[in-house]
């Protein structure tokens, strides 16, 4: 299987820049698994696939201020991007330009309240670094650090609340699982009243999700390791669900890798974390998702090629295609596919 087999061309005037005022109003695509036929929503209309007892998955992941501009000794000024927290004061980064960060060198951040000392080399060019600093480090970074939107948003975004799901509840991520955007209050009480369950499980979004693969061979991918967890309550919702033979549906591509990541051969799960490097590409056998709630992906990805692993190759590229020349909206701010 070839990266290239998921490639389809994307005109930039597509990719979403800001998000819509109401949340719940972008276009919805409703693929029906069975059969393929696509049918034109509003995200809201999601109500109308919901069953009682069916369980609703989603990824509670908070986004953290997590870009950073840091000043060398020399004056010297690069960015950092946390992506991974190895342990209470060292994370894994990505720092432009990386010449400038050797290992040795301090950086000072703002008005001096943060430093860090970069330690090691990580993957791919990566920097692990040490913060230095006195009192709450989530109270410093909430000043000093800003939004990390994905390169492809180069608009200012005006509430940086809006990059967060309203159920957000723990920090860590460097992206937003953008499936769960679509979500207001009101409707995930809608979902609620028509008898369905809700259930978080807790992914923090490295930016390897979002990489690109730079190998043709599919099976040679290597996916970067992004810390999980699922509490007891939670497993509970969804086995009994599942056990009822209500349908599991999986609010986005973080979820779904969590819920596959630790369901066992029955599809039934139960409370752990830790960290999953799940590739799910066409070929894989899925143990608890019954239906998808995803964005429109970037071509080539492997949230693409999850995508395609749920339905098939054929059906997602034709869907794809249908959604450029029907000027729907792509990627984190985009529009949102049902695949039900």
């Amino acid at each position: 299987m070839k990266t290239s087999d998921f490639y389809f061309d994307l005109p930039e005037t597509l990719i979403a820049q800001t998000p819509l005022e109401d949340r719940s109003s972008s276009r919805l695509m409703r693929i029906d698994k069975k059969n393929g036929q696509i049918t034109h929503k509003k995200f809201y209309n999601v109500l109308d696939d919901i069953k009682p007892g069916d369980c609703l998955v989603l990824n509670n992941t908070k986004v953290i201020p997590a870009r950073l501009f840091g000043t060398k000794e020399t004056g010297a000024v690069i960015e950092f991007l946390l992506l991974k927290r190895l342990s209470l004061n060292t994370w894994e980064t990505l720092v432009k330009p990386g010449k400038k960060a050797k290992i040795g060198t301090r950086f000072t951040f703002g008005d001096g309240r943060l430093k860090c000392d970069i330690i090691d080399i990580g993957e791919e060019g990566s920097r692990i670094i040490e913060f230095i600093y006195e009192g709450v480090f989530e109270h410093i970074l909430d000043a000093l650090g800003s939004m990390p939107l994905p390169p492809y948003i180069t608009a200012k975004l005006d509430d940086p609340t809006r990059y967060n799901t309203v159920y957000a509840k723990h920090e860590g991520s460097a992206a937003a699982p953008t499936a769960g955007l679509h979500f207001t209050e009101e409707l995930l009480k809608a979902v609620v009243a028509k008898g369905a369950a809700l259930a978080f499980v807790t992914l923090h979004v490295g930016l390897g999700t979002f990489r690109p693969v730079k190998v043709e061979d599919v099976n040679s991918h290597k996916m970067h390791s992004e810390y999980y967890t699922l509490d007891a309550e939670n497993a509970e919702i969804i086995n009994k669900a599942k056990a009822s033979g209500g349908r599991i549906i999986s609010v986005g591509t973080t979820s779904t890798r969590t819920l596959e990541t630790i369901a066992d051969e029955n599809g039934m799960l139960k409370a752990q974390s830790g960290w999953t490097e799940i590739f799910i590409y066409p070929g894989y056998k899925f143990k608890v998702v019954d239906g998808l709630i995803t964005n429109f992906h970037l071509p080539e990805s492997t949230l693409i090629m999850l995508v395609s692993a749920f339905i098939d190759k054929k059906t997602v590229l034709d869907a794809y295609q249908i959604a450029v020349d029907e000027k729907y909206r792509f990627f984190s701010f985009g529009d949102a596919m049902l695949i039900i």
